[in-house]
């Protein structure tokens, strides 16, 4: 296992939302703040790491013709359990959430795991490359939502409390006060330039470590080919 190669993959070469661009859906969707961002990109992790368990471990046992519907039930148990451990402790912030805690189950990042990866790694490898894909793709929700709630109202980690309970109140940061609110960062249409943001400064940064490394390599020495010459 190579653990090195499959944490960058989730944190930064292959993560999810920035490159393999999935689970656009509720990612654009929820983040209009911290909490809501929070709350969905832990949600999606569990499942993430359930799912890549059970299917992992149960890989030999499952034929090949039907392991896409055997995917889906497996991770719509998890998205069930998450649901209703949600409705339970967190349900003011479940119903905020609303509709994209069941849609988990089609977020094509979650199934694409199960299948690309899990499906084809022992339990280890797919434990690990589920936390890492999950935490990458719960990072670009937080950092999204930090910019749309900090645009938006003018705040910062607001309403924690739904996820953390009462003493995470006072979590909330004001950044501007009497804030008039920036209505275009809360509409899906300010989801999408964010999220265009984002994309293209990772491709910058990306260019530019492709650039020190080319510099930092020395040319390889052209060598000579020797002709004999016969007399």
């Amino acid at each position: 296992m190579d653990a090195k190669k499959i944490t960058l993959d989730g944190l930064w070469d292959n993560n999810p939302a920035l490159v393999q661009l999935l689970g656009l859906c509720p990612l654009l969707a929820v983040t209009g703040s911290v909490v809501n961002a929070i709350g969905l990109g832990l949600a999606s992790t569990i499942v993430l790491l359930g799912s890549n368990l059970t299917i992992s471990a149960f890989r030999q046992f499952v034929p090949t013709s039907v392991r896409l519907p055997i995917f889906v039930m497996i991770i719509a148990s998890f998205v069930t359990a998450i649901e209703l451990l949600m409705q339970a402790f967190t349900y003011e912030l479940y119903q905020i959430l609303g509709i994209f805690i069941p849609l988990i189950v089609t977020n094509c990042a979650i199934m694409g795991r199960a299948d690309a990866f899990a499906s084809k790694n022992p339990v280890p490898a797919s434990l690990l490359d589920g936390l890492m894909m999950g935490v990458g793709f719960t990072a670009v929700l937080v950092v999204l939502g930090a910019m749309r709630e900090a645009l938006g109202s003018g705040t910062l980690f607001a309403d924690m409390q739904l996820l953390f309970g009462a003493s995470a109140e006072s979590w909330k940061i004001v950044l501007v006060d009497d804030y008039p609110g920036f209505l275009f960062a809360v509409l899906p249409p300010g989801a999408f330039v964010g999220m265009g943001l984002l994309i293209a400064l990772k491709n910058i940064i990306d260019d530019r470590l492709n650039a020190r490394r080319q510099a930092a390599t020395p040319d390889t020495p052209k060598t000579t080919e020797r002709v004999r010459v016969t007399g």
